[in-house]
């Protein structure tokens, strides 16, 4: 059974795609009482909705003048949030096509605001400014596909394109979806290969009809998050590198996003991270910013880099 609130919105739909709705017949399609909705009613009205009813058993509901849209059934926190999710959605850009469906969506949120939560909101607004996403938007018909893998717990079959261009068949067993840096990305067993991949969306075209149903497995250790994070860390970057860091393996895993890179402790005051980026000097600024000493002799291209940056450095002093 639904919840109350629920169905208060569920009634209020019904009652704008048909003019006139028999109780017995409202009942019986939410699967409650009509007792029930005649106090579902009563608290609709309380809210200020105007809902007309006519007695006897033939009598029923429909809604009175004036009233286009349903009241807001949200708090004001709720409501605030629902508001800010809508403008970042139409300003991020991570899902194609979505910003002017965002906008939309604002746009009747706004018409049924109370004037001092529509003051508050968009004070707020104002004052943010949204950051773009600077990852390609991905198909939202995709997005839902997978998405309803996810949850139904069936198998998908679908072309991937990798970093390298190389193109493959995949057939995995979606679980989890994750929104990272901009870029989608879907965390599935690869029953080929026998063990968690990480994909990213915008590159999976799938493959339909999809496969059977699975019975789902346990999630890696780590939790989906996590494995996504490293999954994305070890991907096949442009350049990659070994880099020894004369520092506890806990420190630098506290000064290090999770998707910098795997970190191994090498003993009790160094470790060593394997890291990747799409070239060196960009590898090099990110290990600045750790203000930990570190050693790049097991990488000859990142060593090159570091005498390149470092004379560069001690001519600025000099100047």
């Amino acid at each position: 059974m639904l919840k109350t609130s629920e169905r208060l919105l569920q009634i209020l739909s019904l009652l704008q795609v048909r003019p006139f709705w028999p109780g017995r017949t409202l009942a019986a399609r939410l699967e409650v009482s009509t007792r029930t909705i005649r106090a579902d009613v009563e608290r609709l009205r309380a809210l200020g909705y105007p809902i007309q009813s006519t007695p006897g058993v033939a009598g029923g509901y429909q809604l009175g003048a004036g009233a286009a849209l349903p009241p807001l059934l949200l708090e004001d926190d709720e409501a605030i949030a629902v508001a800010l999710g809508l403008s970042n959605a139409a300003a991020d850009g991570s899902i194609a096509d979505l910003e002017e469906a965002s906008l939309r969506a604002l746009a009747k949120m706004y018409q049924v605001l109370p004037s001092h939560l529509r003051h508050r909101i968009t004070t707020l607004q104002s004052t943010v400014v949204p950051v773009p996403s600077h990852g390609p938007a991905v198909d939202p018909d995709v997005l839902l596909t997978l998405a309803s893998a996810c949850r139904d717990a069936v198998q998908l079959r679908f072309d991937y394109r990798t970093h390298s261009d190389t193109e493959s068949r995949r057939i995995v067993e979606p679980y989890r979806l994750a929104l990272r840096a901009g870029r989608w990305y879907l965390l599935a067993f690869d029953l080929e290969r026998d063990d968690w991949r990480t994909f990213r969306v915008d590159r999976i075209i799938p493959r339909i009809p999809m496969g059977r149903r699975f019975a789902p497995r346990d999630l890696p250790a780590e939790g989906a998050a996590d494995h996504v994070d490293r999954g994305v860390a070890s991907a096949p970057w442009e350049f990659r590198a070994t880099v020894v860091i004369h520092a506890p393996a806990d420190v630098v895993s506290e000064r290090l996003p999770r998707a910098a890179g795997i970190v191994t402790p090498r003993d009790e005051e160094s470790c060593v991270l394997e890291s990747g980026s799409d070239d060196p000097a960009a590898l090099l600024r990110y290990l600045s910013m750790l203000d930990l000493d570190f050693s790049v002799s097991e990488t000859p291209a990142l060593a090159t880099e570091a005498r390149r940056l470092s004379e560069r450095f001690a001519r600025a002093a000099e100047a």
